[in-house]
């Protein structure tokens, strides 16, 4: 996952050890000290330390080679992120993937990107997608960052929103949903549904698939359905 283009970190210490965490995340599989090292552009010995001190913290975890994993204290942490809208949706994602036997998740807004908050697999489907917590993609790419945007007005949008992207989220504030295909992943489809809770930043609900009988105002109808029924328990 490649580093956030902001202003320069306050703490370049600490901007470092959440990059080896997101290098981590990105890889979904143990990395060698040394790989983790090259990923960020650190010198081993820096990186060393910097594992050491998460590895304190429940964050990482070594296997007996000494390759590195995310550590169980993430979970910990993870469920504390807006814990209550976490604990209404889960049963609603759960629900909803396994009607429709594609995964289904929620997105929150995150200054400019939609943060995956929680995401569910169906349980019998042959093969499903995965969408990981804290999975991060530009509020402007994929049917979730429109839904996000139809609950905003247009002055608070990115730069980056051009006039088709602009006339995009006007069709999903006039249906109530939209999609996407081969925007954030190549070859995955998604609806999403906004999911506006007073109070709190824009969210979304999605379904991401790869193929589908299921046509997408029926995967909209099933999500907005969700979607109402989380309001409805906040």
């Amino acid at each position: 996952m490649p580093p956030r283009q902001d202003a320069a970190p306050a703490s370049q210490t600490l901007s470092r050890g959440i990059r080896l965490l997101e290098e981590l995340s990105a890889a979904r599989t143990p990395l060698s000290i040394d790989d983790l090292a090259a990923r960020v552009g650190l010198h081993r010995s820096v990186a060393y330390r910097l594992l050491r001190t998460l590895e304190d913290h429940g964050l990482v975890s070594r296997d007996a080679t000494g390759a590195v994993r995310l550590g169980t204290g993430l979970a910990a942490l993870a469920a504390g992120v807006a814990a209550d809208l976490q604990s209404e949706a889960l049963p609603e994602l759960t629900a909803a993937a396994n009607d429709l036997g594609m995964t289904c998740f929620l997105v929150v807004l995150d200054h400019d990107e939609c943060v995956t908050l929680a995401s569910v697999e169906p349980r019998h489907a042959v093969t499903a997608v995965a969408q990981r917590p804290g999975a991060r993609h530009p509020v402007t790419r994929g049917a979730p960052g429109r839904a996000v945007l139809a609950q905003l007005p247009p002055r608070l949008w990115p730069d980056a929103v051009d006039a088709r992207l602009a006339a995009e989220v006007a069709e999903t504030v006039e249906r109530g949903w939209a999609t996407s295909h081969d925007e954030v992943v190549p070859s995955l489809r998604a609806v999403a549904v906004p999911l506006a809770v007073q109070g709190r930043p824009p969210a979304a609900l999605a379904a991401v698939y790869v193929a589908t009988e299921v046509d997408d105002p029926v995967i909209a109808a099933r999500l907005a359905s969700a979607a109402e029924s989380i309001r409805l328990g906040l």
